[in-house]
């Protein structure tokens, strides 16, 4: 974007992390949207191939978030499922029940309802399993349940945070003139978020 004049690079710039920041919000349906941050931000390179500050390390970061999140979505579900008593198919029950649930739900509440139908949907989905397929007891079915909602929820505050870090990283390189913070300022503060949800893990 060197060729264009100021004013109108910020207003392209701010376009596409406007439209990055709504792609963000597709992990709360439980689809793959720091993913499709990241083909959309190597669209961008291939259309502005001079932005040299998307070097290698750049990219590394940014698949290794972008995985990360993915890991963490499972791993915390998963993790919190199976601390409250829930087998494999009541989780695996509650991640279709999450996404089901987010897509119902997502028309309400500004699409805020999306949140609630995926907590919903995970509870649903595992509870019903439990309890009706598996034949567990009503309070085993309800405890293996809400591990599942903790976890989803866990999952996605963890994969949307890790999502920011990205739309940080990308801010940071592509804003004509870097009146933002400069990368390195930008890669310290992804660094930080992707520590605060270690405690999580536990």
């Amino acid at each position: 974007m060197d060729f264009l004049p100021v004013p109108i690079a910020t207003m392209l710039a701010g376009a596409f992390l406007t439209l990055l920041g709504f792609v963000l919000l597709l992990n709360i349906f439980g689809l793959p949207g720091n993913w499709l941050l990241l083909g959309l931000t190597v669209l961008w390179k291939l259309a502005n191939p001079a932005a040299t500050q998307m070097d290698i390390w750049f990219w590394v970061m940014m698949a290794g978030f972008a995985l990360a999140g993915e890991t963490l979505e499972f791993v915390l579900l998963l993790i919190k499922a199976r601390k409250y008593g829930s087998s494999s198919s009541g989780a695996f029950a509650g991640m279709i029940g999450a996404i089901a649930g987010a897509i119902l739900l997502a028309p309400l509440f500004f699409g805020l309802g999306a949140l609630i139908g995926a907590l919903a949907g995970a509870w649903t989905g595992c509870f019903f399993t439990e309890w009706i397929i598996r034949g567990r007891s009503l309070g085993e079915s309800f405890s293996a349940a809400f591990g599942t909602m903790v976890g989803r929820f866990l999952g996605t505050v963890c994969k949307c945070g890790i999502g920011g870090c990205m739309l940080a990283l990308t801010a940071g390189r592509i804003w004509p003139d870097y009146p933002l913070p400069g990368p390195d300022a930008v890669d310290e503060t992804a660094r930080v978020m992707l520590e605060a949800c270690a405690p999580f893990l536990s």
